[in-house]
Parts: C-alpha cells; sequence; structure tokens
C-alpha cells in the first residue's frame, strides 16, 4: 500500500499562535498520513514536525541549503539541496496534498506550484486562492485531507 505524504507549508518564523496552529496541526496529521515534507527549517516547519513527531510519523526535510545540520530537530531525513528557494518545487511535488499554513512570498510561490501541478492544496488561515480549499481550523483541515487521500486512492 502506499503511503499517504502531506507537504506543509509556511514561513521559516511565525507568531506564536501560527506556531501553536502548527503543531496541532502536526498532532492530528500523525493520525491521517505517513509522511510529512517541509523545507526542514524553523517556525511553521519546526512546529508542525514536533507535533507529527508525537505520533508515528516520518519526517523529510527538504533544505534550501546543503548543510544537514541546518534542519531541525525533528526532522528525521534531512535533504540537503544546495538550491535556495527554487528547493520550493521539490516540497510540493512530493507530496499528495499540500497545506498551506501562514507564510510569505515562499509560501505563496510553493501555493502556486502545487497549483501548476494539480496537487491539491488546503490553506489553514492562510492565502484565499481561487483553486485553494480554505479551511479555519485544524479538524476541518484534517477532514478535507481525509476526503482528499480517500479520492486519490
Amino acid at each position: 500500500m502506499k503511503k499517504k505524504v502531506v507537504s506543509v507549508i509556511g514561513g521559516s518564523t511565525c507568531t506564536k499562535e501560527v506556531e501553536e496552529l502548527a503543531h496541532n496541526l502536526g498532532k492530528k496529521l500523525s493520525e491521517v498520513v505517513d509522511i510529512l515534507i517541509c523545507g526542514g527549517l524553523g517556525g511553521t516547519m519546526k512546529a508542525v514536525c514536533q507535533g507529527f513527531k508525537l505520533g508515528k510519523g516520518l519526517t523529510i526535510g527538504i533544505l534550501s541549503s546543503y548543510n544537514k545540520n541546518d534542519a531541525n530537530e525533528y526532522i528525521d531525513i534531512a535533504i540537503p539541496t544546495g538550491m535556495g528557494l527554487a528547493r520550493n518545487v521539490l516540497v510540493v511535488k512530493s507530496a499528495d496534498i499540500v497545506v498551506a499554513l501562514p507564510g510569505k512570498t515562499g509560501t505563496l510561490s510553493e501555493v502556486a506550484y502545487a497549483l501548476q501541478f494539480g496537487i491539491p492544496v488546503i490553506s489553514l488561515q492562510s492565502w484565499d486562492i481561487p483553486g485553494v480549499i480554505k479551511t479555519e481550523t485544524v479538524e476541518q483541515t484534517i477532514k478535507e485531507i481525509r476526503n482528499a487521500c480517500s479520492t486519490n486512492a
């Protein structure tokens, strides 16, 4: 059986509220997907990985640098690319579904890549863009992921 993979995108720095949201999302994601992919750094990425590690899942960080040590401590597999922002394509293309948390233009570029590739995007308290599923709570987000994963199984 194919493992379910989600990419979570968001800011490398974030507010305390977004950090808590990402952590709670990570906890709940660990109940419905097998692998979490992100950019592997701090902020939203660190918080979602920390929450995800409370469950059974595997975390993969696709790093912008060449240095594996740049990954946050909740990353199981660090992939140093040295690609800078170009690594955003890999972050989204590796997933069955993408969840966007609040971020800046790097996050917006990842949303655009996912839409171009036809990968479903859920925006949790983030970008409101045509073609993106907008949610306000972690529970709504998990429900949408369950729906998308069962449709794409």
